[in-house]
């Protein structure tokens, strides 16, 4: 009995996603891969993020679009890569050791088009340049997360991706300060914040040639070690296909995480469209506007690695749903009629709550249900499904706000968010059914 029950017990806590570290283990080091990619992606988003943060306010404010207009760039910008996540995700496992140069090509593309900004002043170029640097970020992405998952044990995989998005985080951090800091010692703002954000994110190119191990079988075989780079049996083993990929979507937790990240994708508004709807609320100057994003990372910073190491402890899946409820509360804060000077602190520290317990969060989650042979391609697929939703939402977002309002569309989000967040909630709980398979 009491052996049924402890394996019972084991099973429950595998089904929420949590994976409890032996007694008297002691904490993992994260691994050296992790720290290496982590500092590629801090130096990249304070690239990026000095394009997000003005890019708005340069489009409504400086080109006069309207905000279906901006819906739409916005939904390029942060859903166009799913058309290419799953190539990435293929490729970078196909190769065997491809994870870094697929993910490397795709951070050098993303370079590639930050000075191409400089020549584009209608909608139709911009959309164009907009889509082929997030063709960058959807290639690079799957390959850079497989890379992690990989070097991580089962243990401390919360960790190991609550590390990463810290220091990515504090990239994103950085961005909008300098990017704020451009603009006001320059006369042409928008140019010099786009010919410096060229600059820093060749430098990113430069450390992932050179720091990132090469080589994408680099599973820890303890906590806080990883075994050279091995070629897993690429004579004897099949080459992973992209049937193969896609029939990943036949195993029911992983089709299970990728419903959920899809549903909720579609009820997720864009980053840029809470900054817009904050500086309405507030009258915020022009000239501050590329601070707000401050208060995100910031959040996200603080709380990234706490919430992923809880994530290990208390269930991933718990966490997650937890994150989205920070997001509902945000939104909600944004319907009110407060107007106090907390308020925008408020919002941006629940924004980055919501980061911190999903974005990593649902990536190691993912990673339970998917091979080795095939990491890569399974968390695409999971990133895909987001990633097409968010842009979906974007889309729609823009269009209710411009026919009926930006308070008529968040209310309309803030429902929907709740409904995904519930049905969610229902479909990944453990059934007696699991239950009963993890005693067998």
């Amino acid at each position: 009995m009491y052996v049924a029950d402890s394996r019972a017990s084991t099973s429950a806590a595998s089904a929420e996603g949590a994976v409890r570290p032996r007694a008297g283990r002691r904490r993992a080091a994260v691994a050296p891969t992790v720290l290496a990619l982590g500092a590629v992606s801090l130096i990249t988003d304070v690239s990026s993020e000095m394009v997000t943060a003005v890019l708005p306010l340069y489009l409504v404010t400086g080109l006069g679009l309207s905000p279906l207009g901006f819906g739409l760039l916005d939904g390029i910008y942060n859903g166009f890569s799913a058309l290419v996540r799953l190539i990435g995700g293929h490729l970078a496992d196909r190769g065997g050791g491809r994870h870094k140069w697929v993910a490397g090509f795709g951070y050098a593309l993303s370079a590639a088009c930050k000075p191409l900004l400089l020549l584009a002043h209608t909608l139709t170029p911009i959309g164009l340049i907009l889509a082929a640097d997030r063709t960058g970020k959807g290639l690079r992405t799957a390959p850079r997360d497989a890379l992690i998952s990989l070097s991580s044990t089962p243990e401390t995989r919360g960790r190991a991706f609550g590390v990463h998005r810290a220091m990515d985080t504090a990239g994103a951090l950085f961005g909008p300060l300098v990017a704020f800091l451009i603009l006001r010692a320059t006369v042409d703002g928008y140019d010099a914040v786009f010919t410096v954000s060229f600059c820093v994110a060749v430098v990113g190119v430069l450390v992932l040639v050179l720091f990132v191990p090469n080589g994408a079988r680099t599973t820890a075989t303890r906590p806080g070690t990883e075994t050279a780079p091995q070629k897993t049996s690429g004579d004897t083993a099949p080459r992973p296909t992209l049937r193969a990929a896609l029939a990943l979507l036949a195993r029911p937790d992983l089709r299970r995480v990728t419903l959920c990240a899809l549903l909720l994708g579609l009820a997720t508004v864009s980053d840029s469209f809470v900054y817009l709807l904050l500086q309405r609320r507030l009258g915020v100057p022009d000239r501050w506007f590329a601070l707000l994003p401050l208060g995100t990372a910031a959040a996200f910073l603080i709380l990234a690695v706490p919430l992923g190491r809880l994530a290990d402890r208390v269930g991933r899946w718990r966490v997650f749903l937890a994150g989205h409820g920070a997001l509902l509360l945000a939104y909600a804060l944004l319907l009110t009629s407060w107007h106090g000077t907390a308020l925008p602190y408020a919002v941006l520290l629940l924004h980055g709550c919501f980061y911190a317990a999903t974005d990593g969060v649902l990536m190691a989650v993912a990673s339970e249900s998917v091979p080795e042979e095939l990491r890569s391609s399974g968390l695409a697929l999971v990133q895909t499904g987001q990633a097409l939703a968010r842009f979906v939402c974007s889309l729609g977002f823009g269009a209710a706000w411009t026919a009926w309002g930006d308070r008529t569309a968040l209310t309309a989000s803030t429902v929907a968010l709740a409904l995904c967040a519930l049905f969610a909630l229902t479909l990944r709980r453990p059934t007696p059914s699991a239950l009963s398979e993890g005693l067998a």
